[in-house]
This record gives C-alpha cells, sequence and structure tokens, in this order.
C-alpha cells in the first residue's frame, strides 16, 4: 500500500489536504457528511456544497446516528466526502450504505487507525489512548469503534463486494518524520501490515460509484 506523509489529522488540515490530493475529482454538486465547521465549503467557492452534521456549521443539521436514511435522492451528488466521521457512529455500516446511494459519481473516505495512537499509552501502561478512553465527564465526541489500519482497508474491500462501487485507490497516510527515523522503523518491523498498523494515521479511499 502506497503511503504518503501529511499533517492531516485536524479538520482545517484534512479539508485542505482533502482539496490537494483529490482536487480533480472535486466537482459539481459536492456532500460534506459530518462537515463541522465546513472548511471545504472555503476551499471550494465553485463547487455546489452542502454540509451535514449535528453540530457546528453545516447546511442541512442532521444526526446521523438518528436518521435512517440521508435527506436526499439517491445519485443527488457528483462527490460525497466523509473523512473521520464514521468511526463515531454506532451505525457506521448503514451511513456507509447511504454515502454509496446518493453519490453519482466518487466517494472519498478516511479512516483512522485507532492503534497507532494507542500503541504508546498501552506499552507503557499509563496515559489516555484518545477517543477511546474514559473522561470524568461526558465528552464532546468520541470514537464508537477501535481498529487497525489493516481492518479498515479489509473493511473498504468488503463493501466493493456489497455495493455498486469500485476502489479506485487507498493509501496510508504518516506524520512526517525523519528519512533516518522511518528507515530505523522499517528496519524493526519489516512486514508492510506491522510498519502501517503501528505508524500510518489514517487509511484514505477513493471509490467511484458503479
Amino acid at each position: 500500500m502506497k503511503v504518503e506523509r501529511a499533517r492531516a489529522s485536524r479538520s482545517p488540515d484534512r479539508a485542505r489536504y482533502v482539496v490537494e490530493r483529490y482536487g480533480p475529482w472535486l466537482k459539481g454538486r459536492l456532500l460534506d457528511v459530518g462537515c463541522g465547521k465546513a472548511h471545504l465549503k472555503v476551499l471550494l467557492p465553485d463547487v455546489e456544497y452542502t454540509g451535514i452534521d449535528v453540530a457546528g456549521t453545516p447546511d442541512v443539521r442532521v444526526n446521523l446516528e438518528e436518521a435512517g436514511e440521508l435527506p436526499f435522492g439517491e445519485a443527488s451528488f457528483d462527490t460525497v466526502v466523509c473523512t473521520d466521521v464514521l468511526e463515531h457512529l454506532d451505525n457506521l455500516h448503514q451511513v456507509f450504505s447511504e454515502l454509496v446511494r446518493v453519490a453519482r459519481g466518487s466517494i472519498i473516505v478516511s479512516l483512522p487507525n485507532g492503534w497507532c495512537k494507542a500503541r504508546r499509552p498501552i506499552a507503557r501502561g499509563r496515559g489516555s489512548i484518545s477517543y477511546h478512553g474514559l473522561p470524568p465527564g461526558p465528552p464532546a465526541a468520541r470514537h464508537k469503534w477501535f481498529f487497525s489500519l489493516t481492518e479498515a482497508a479489509d473493511f473498504l474491500r468488503h463493501q466493493e463486494e456489497l455495493y455498486p462501487i469500485s476502489i479506485v485507490e487507498v493509501h496510508a497516510v504518516e506524520k512526517p518524520r525523519p528519512i533516518l527515523l522511518r528507515a530505523l522503523r522499517r528496519l524493526r518491523y519489516p512486514v508492510p501490515e506491522a510498519y502501517l498498523n503501528r505508524y500510518a494515521h489514517t487509511l484514505w479511499a477513493l471509490l467511484t460509484k458503479k
């Protein structure tokens, strides 16, 4: 699997990464699922943008966990973007099916690698594993699923068997690190799956509707 280095874990950085990485696909009508503060809307002034979310500044307010279907017809959007959203939802599989239903052209999805952030706290026997920990009070957002990069890739491949979609490309993203450090890590973990599950923080995929 191809590996790219980028800082795209925060929402503004992630939106910029989407524009830089998938610019040619961001045309016509675009649906931003889990848009938050709608950073893509600002970056794509020439696109017919619709953002949905339960909070932030969406164009349409939708609680993805309560909505049986997205409030749009089949094949309503040329592009559907859903980045670092599905892992927050109990009904992850149902919402993915809705992404496919409302898409006409392409779907851009990212899924986080839970193992990457958890490995150090678990190894040290202390600390918090970010969205998977137990905070003292109710969190504003948390992950409902804990999976590795390999599991995320397997999930997408299985969806290709279930729905009329084709995977155009899948790649992993890791934080920029010095070349020597990356080389030492690869020497220690020569099996690609082990390296990616340990150090790549996000899986990105471009899918097209058949």
